[in-house]
């Protein structure tokens, strides 16, 4: 039986969650006659254009560059400052759809250096696809064990708080992963990729093992045979890949599906051999016929452990995709299983008529499994709920600044980000 921690409060999120969710539907009838004629799409930036303003825009012909700050505040980080940089471009072939590709460098309170470089680029008039993922990372983050029945409901435990359980660990991380995809038929790629993951000066903060004081990570790295200081993970991936989205900065229709199989030979001491399936799907379908900024977005993805084992932090873990948005409402790394699931489904509506402002309502599901304990997928399902707010900051790129809050299971968080959410 599926157990979707059920209490009083989080069955009020979601009566209220629900009626904003059905009311922009309620709206639709109302708007669709307005059109782009009588209101011309209006961005941020042509309301506050001083040159000393915090945003940096350089508008440049099929192509938008755009620097803002990074200002925010996690448990995983504590207080966050720093930039992050996007590049959005496409060809000059007709038929050419946008790229992205942007930097990230970050500063935290918890003396925690992150620099992230990620790129999904399409090609020769959209014949080769580029996907990459890269970070250096100086970091601290807490473990809090495998599995989603980590955290209890309220009627077996109203007390409980999930930093009781967390485990703070520090370690630098050095990640590579880089997949090319060649177009076989229309929208349907085929390609493979390197993927490097390197986990280095590993720390287990509350790890005394003279004094019998053990942690998730140190009983897993002992159980499977990894050194608990340091350990690889390299390998190679095949992948196909199907996109038909409009436009991948913000879709207003198509698809997007993923297949990714790695396979992870023993190359450096300290790993172990594995392959690892990860599938992800999106989807946009439009809810109105008169007004296409009415959209409804379906995100799933798997990460599975088919063969062998891979060390405790390259787990497939909440927060940890490419772009770093899985599980709003919870802190990067709280849920992490051998095997995981994870479902988004958002709802997007137009606020204003000029398109300056959008906004959306949105709920999220995980499941992970714990064979240590014997819990399977989907026998806990996490849920968390949430709004946001989309402020238009490009036309021709449809770029949004994204500004989202989100209540999980007794956990809530703040998100501040350029682009939609998936």
């Amino acid at each position: 039986m599926i157990k979707l921690l059920k209490n009083n409060y989080f069955q009020n999120r979601f009566k209220i969650f629900g009626l904003l969710f059905f009311i922009p539907f309620a709206l639709i009838a109302q708007k669709d006659s307005i059109t782009t004629e009588l209101c011309p799409p209006k961005t941020l930036f042509e309301i506050f254009k001083k040159k000393d303003s915090i945003y940096v825009v350089k508008p440049i012909k099929n192509s938008f560059f755009l620097v803002i700050p990074v200002i925010g505040s996690q448990p995983a980080t504590g207080f966050v400052f720093g930039a992050v940089a996007q590049y959005t471009f496409k060809g000059k072939e007709k038929a050419a759809k946008y790229s992205i590709a942007n930097l990230g460098i970050t500063y935290t309170t918890k003396k925690q250096w992150l620099v992230n470089v990620k790129n999904n680029i399409l090609l020769k008039n959209n014949k080769v696809f580029l996907s990459g993922d890269y970070r250096l990372y100086i970091f601290s983050q807490p473990n809090y064990g495998l599995g989603t029945n980590i955290i209890p409901n309220r009627r077996e435990n109203d007390n409980f708080s999930i930093d009781s359980i967390a485990q703070p660990m520090d370690y630098n991380y050095f990640k590579f992963h880089q997949t090319v995809s060649f177009e076989v038929r229309n929208n349907f790629y085929v390609g493979g990729g390197v993927n490097i993951d390197w986990y280095s000066s590993i720390k287990d903060n509350e790890l005394d093992v003279a004094n019998g004081n053990l942690t998730y990570h140190y009983n897993y790295s002992q159980k499977y045979g990894f050194n608990d200081l340091e350990y690889f993970l390299t390998g190679v991936s095949l992948n196909l890949i199907y996109d038909s989205r409009d436009n991948q900065v913000n879709t207003n229709r198509g698809w997007f599906a993923n297949i990714n199989y790695r396979f992870n030979p023993v190359i450096f001491k300290n790993q172990g051999y594995s392959n690892v399936l990860y599938t992800e799907y999106r989807n946009f379908i439009p809810v109105s016929q008169k007004n296409d900024r009415y959209i409804l977005g379906i995100w799933a993805y798997g990460q599975f452990v088919t063969n062998g084992k891979v060390p405790y932090l390259n787990l497939p873990a909440i927060g940890w995709d490419q772009r770093s948005r899985s599980g709003e409402g919870y802190t990067q790394g709280l849920f992490r299983g051998t095997n995981l699931i994870y479902l988004s489904t958002e709802l997007r509506f137009p606020i204003t008529c000029n398109q300056m402002l959008s906004g959306t309502v949105f709920t999220n599901f995980v499941t992970a499994s714990n064979p240590e304990t014997n819990t399977k997928l989907f026998e806990y399902v996490q849920p968390a709920i949430g709004v946001g707010l989309r402020i238009l900051i490009d036309k021709a790129t449809r770029t949004n600044l994204i500004v989202d809050y989100a209540w999980g299971n007794r956990s809530k968080a703040f998100y501040l980000n350029a682009g939609e959410t998936f």
